[in-house]
């Protein structure tokens, strides 16, 4: 913070951080003094001298919007340089989120947190437990001819993704796994053939990824979350159906982050009892 300094103290670090901005920006006094609109003298007076005056808003301004910096920084009112509506850009953006598995921008973002620990929220079952089978049933009706080249091309990053430094945390509804189970809402109509085997898929991935992947189930009628990924410290991208919507302030990361913690310590299956809930619930079922 350093709305608290003094007048002289302010004048002092606006001329050292015009000047600054100017020299990032490789522009000139008669440059400056020609966007601004006023004569190079009055940029000279801006640089130079020691008093405690400061210009006025207007020519703050017009500096600020000319050098691609914010007035508040010049004005030693902030650390950062960046305009507002840069801070905007870089913290909040949306992308098209194709029907086509791990898609290259997801694939992307995997890549730029590998080491950290990566939370996710799926849209159904997680797409990086899945058998063939399964994917080829839930994504073949979407993408048609290219199904397969679609899906082979994803089990590769999923396998890239599997065998990263990174931690994986996955939560997601109990309801979700049961519909799966007994094939019923989203899952009607998928063959106990491909049940018994995805099963089976989750549990040998349990058996060599645990404690490195972990899975927890939570009571949806308790707990609610949209489909949503934290990329570590990086960035947190939620899932809207067409497009993802993507924030990389650390405060917006940091309020997913505890939203994602809360659905894990309130999980009505931790992650390690995963694998003998899942062999309990198929029992039951069949499978």
């Amino acid at each position: 913070m350093m709305n608290s300094v003094d007048k002289r103290t302010r004048a002092t670090l606006f001329r050292a951080r015009l000047n600054q901005a100017m020299q990032d920006s490789a522009m000139t006094q008669s440059e400056l003094a020609r966007r601004i609109g006023v004569d190079r003298s009055t940029v000279s007076q801006l640089l130079g001298g020691s008093g405690a005056r400061l210009p006025n808003a207007h020519v703050v301004g017009a500096c600020a919007t000319a050098l691609k910096v914010s007035a508040d920084w010049l004005l030693a009112l902030s650390e950062r340089p960046e305009s507002i509506s840069d801070l905007l850009a870089t913290s909040f953006s949306m992308s098209e989120a194709p029907r086509a598995l791990i898609d290259e921008q997801i694939f992307e973002w995997h890549r730029e947190a590998k080491g950290y620990k990566i939370r996710h929220v799926p849209a159904t079952l997680p797409d990086m437990l899945k058998t063939t089978e399964m994917l080829e049933w839930e994504y073949a009706p979407h993408l048609g001819r290219t199904s397969k080249q679609a899906i082979g091309a994803s089990q590769d990053r999923l396998t890239w993704m599997s065998a990263s430094h990174s931690d994986y945390e996955i939560a997601f509804p109990l309801s979700e796994l049961r519909s799966f189970m007994t094939a019923s809402g989203y899952y009607k109509g998928l063959s106990r053939d491909i049940r018994r085997a995805q099963t089976q898929k989750f549990l040998d991935i349990h058996a060599q990824l645990y404690p490195r992947l972990r899975v927890y189930l939570f009571d949806s009628h308790k707990l609610f979350s949209a489909p949503v990924t934290i990329f570590g410290p990086l960035l947190t991208s939620v899932y809207l159906g067409q497009y993802y919507v993507t924030f990389r302030d650390s405060a917006r990361i940091s309020a997913f982050t505890n939203h994602f913690d809360t659905l894990v310590r309130e999980a009505e299956i931790p992650a390690r009892d995963f694998a003998r809930f899942v062999t309990q619930l198929s029992r039951e079922e069949g499978l």
